[in-house]
């Protein structure tokens, strides 16, 4: 009981590293950029307010499990930015090392249960984790137009890269938020064409 206290306990301090990862998203109030943990929170909720918005057969509760673990790698791994440029098969070599790594401080039944998790979302295959890919490439874009443009300035894309980058993986699994998404995006970019 002790040892598996002990190694349940690492887990949850080495996650505390998460709120140490900044990402390129700022919050809302563009204040400050927001860490991976806020984001891994803001995103659960995105899941339990937004659920109406997914398919009949999208379990929320594996949802929101997959949306809190989806970006411990990033703790060994760091972040990757929509509109940043990285070798994405070097990301994907990091990230499983990372998930080695974390996943393996625990007890090996939660180990091998979590790391499950991680890999569905990761793999984007069932209707669960397609619709959180979805929440977690949605979140960033309602940011950014709360925050007067966000990543998108710092990175100068325009409405055309912002669609290519985020259009298809957010339809895929949540067709109504990509379609209420596309249309403030448009709105947005056409505004920045006035000014």
């Amino acid at each position: 009981m002790t040892d598996r206290l002990e190694q349940q306990i690492a887990f949850l301090n080495e996650a505390d590293k998460l709120k140490q990862i900044i990402r390129g998203t700022t919050l809302c109030d563009a204040s400050r950029y927001e860490n991976s943990a806020e984001h891994s929170w803001h995103l659960t909720l995105y899941a339990l307010v937004l659920s109406d918005q997914a398919d009949p057969d999208v379990d929320i509760t594996r949802v929101i499990k997959m949306l809190i673990l989806h970006d411990l790698v990033e703790i060994d791994a760091g972040d990757n930015p929509i509109f940043g440029t990285y070798d994405a098969a070097d990301m994907a070599a990091k990230e499983q090392a990372a998930a080695d790594r974390i996943f393996g401080l625990l007890p090996d039944d939660l180990r091998d249960s979590l790391r499950a998790i991680w890999e569905e979302f990761e793999a984007a295959q069932t209707p669960s984790a397609k619709f959180a890919k979805s929440l977690d490439r949605f979140q960033p874009p309602m940011q950014n137009l709360m925050s007067g443009g966000g990543s998108w300035v710092e990175y100068k894309v325009d409405e055309q890269t912002v669609a290519n980058r985020v259009g298809a993986k957010i339809a895929i699994g949540a067709p109504g938020l990509w379609v209420f998404a596309r249309q403030k995006i448009a709105r947005y970019f056409a505004d920045l064409r006035k000014q």
